[in-house]
């Protein structure tokens, strides 16, 4: 699942103009080891559910607390025409709290005893290649493309393997293609373990027209489960130094085209379209946002073997997508940056947002809605700078169980430590 943080800031896109650049990223290459960094961010998260009106005989709370390492290697390119690099990935998590009848909260591996392992590591390396402002990416790596994102909402992050070319030959545009054969789960450490993807192409771009205007366009194909486009409009509209708007647009087109899908969805085929609006208006610290997302065709908006995180919809929150078949959702949000009453680094966000017209096995009239508050204080300065805090609380509830047949209404928790270390 992935959140959409909306803002200023954050939605507008840099752009330039559409001439060739003069001087590549090549030609600027310094060599291997001297563009070479190294990062390693440490995650302490606290990661708590209640899964409220279950059966007796069925689970009613998931906590789990743990330690998680990820680093991360980038090396430069080497000079000449052709640049050669090494980029690596490692990563630990360590379980702190959790036993075995609060487990599957998704931070670790669990057992056939349905304990969760006291701890677990994962890792891997690409080598890439550039020739003047074009990167060829061969291995294991993040991705963020909208038909292809690893998603990075529990203790360690998935990890694609495949290879991604990106160009930037063009200022304002980036261009990608690629194809990926498997994907390492959050909680897992063999890839492919559980997500079951073969093989996935992806092609398309992002053109920002000028600092105020961006479009893209994305296209992929899933070996066994469905063919995606994908299409998005950010506008940035500046009033004055106080205050702007941002429109933002998202839109999926789902085909199921294989026996896997048809399999994991009980037989059903996908022909759906899932978009969303956002608006969002800042006006000092202030930022209040106005979204509303609808489901049409056969099917919702399936996603998941492609990535955790390719769910870019305005209404995909900390809990619920929003994104079952037929279905209507609305969200108010508001966020508040202090910084401007003196306590730059800290900040707060609520939002809301309901659901309706959800065609699940109830009927056609499935309703839900959830509630997320989160507060955010990350230190400015001194030699633990960066340091963030992090607190998260979501109320999920459905009367027709939308989201979990066996439960519709959920609590859930996060507390969250992040702390980014720069050690090359």
């Amino acid at each position: 699942m992935r959140v959409m943080k909306w803002s200023i800031i954050a939605l507008a896109v840099a752009a330039g103009t559409s001439q060739l650049a003069m001087a590549s990223s090549q030609d600027e290459s310094k060599g291997f080891v001297e563009d070479s960094s190294l990062n390693v961010k440490l995650r302490n998260l606290y990661f708590s559910r209640d899964y409220r009106n279950v059966p007796n005989t069925e689970q009613s709370r998931a906590a789990e607390w743990g330690q998680g390492f990820i680093g991360t290697f980038e090396s430069g390119f080497t000079q000449g025409t052709i640049g050669v690099g090494v980029d690596a990935i490692g990563m630990l998590g360590l379980k702190l709290d959790g036993g075995k009848g609060t487990a599957g909260t998704g931070l670790f591996p669990t057992g056939s005893d349905e304990r969760s392992q006291d701890d677990y590591s994962k890792g891997g390396a690409a080598i890439k290649f550039r020739i003047s402002d074009t990167v060829l990416k061969v291995g294991d790596q993040f991705t963020s493309l909208p038909v292809l994102a690893t998603d990075d909402s529990r203790l360690l992050p998935e990890m694609a393997q495949g290879a991604l070319i990106t160009s930037n030959e063009i200022k304002g545009l980036t261009l990608n293609a690629g194809r990926f054969t498997s994907i390492t789960a959050q909680d897992q450490t063999n890839r492919d373990g559980g997500i079951h993807l073969t093989k996935a192409d992806v092609l398309g771009g992002t053109y920002a027209f000028s600092d105020e205007l961006s479009t893209s366009l994305y296209y992929s194909k899933v070996e066994d489960y469905w063919r995606k486009y994908y299409a998005n409009v950010n506008w940035s509209l500046p009033i004055n130094d106080e205050q702007g708007l941002v429109f933002d647009f998202n839109f999926y087109n789902t085909k199921s085209t294989g026996a896997a899908l048809e399999k994991a969805y009980d037989g059903d085929k996908i022909d759906s379209r899932a978009f969303s609006l956002s608006a969002a208006y800042t006006i000092g610290a202030h930022t209040f946002t106005l979204a509303h997302q609808r489901i049409s065709g056969d099917g919702g908006y399936a996603y998941g073997v492609d990535g955790g995180g390719t769910v870019f919809l305005a209404n995909s929150v900390a809990r619920s997508d929003f994104n079952s078949e037929d279905e209507k959702s609305w969200q108010a949000r508001y966020d508040i940056n202090m910084a401007t009453f003196g306590v730059p680094g800290l900040s707060f966000m609520t939002r809301y947002i309901r659901g309706t017209d959800a065609n699940v096995s109830s009927g056609n009239n499935g309703k839900e809605w959830e509630r997320d508050i989160e507060a955010k204080y990350v230190l400015q300065e001194g030699p633990a700078k960066d340091l963030s805090f992090r607190v998260r609380q979501a109320t999920y509830r459905s009367s027709d169980a939308v989201y979990n047949n066996s439960s519709p209404s959920i609590d859930e928790l996060r507390l969250i430590v992040e702390y980014p270390l720069s050690i090359l």
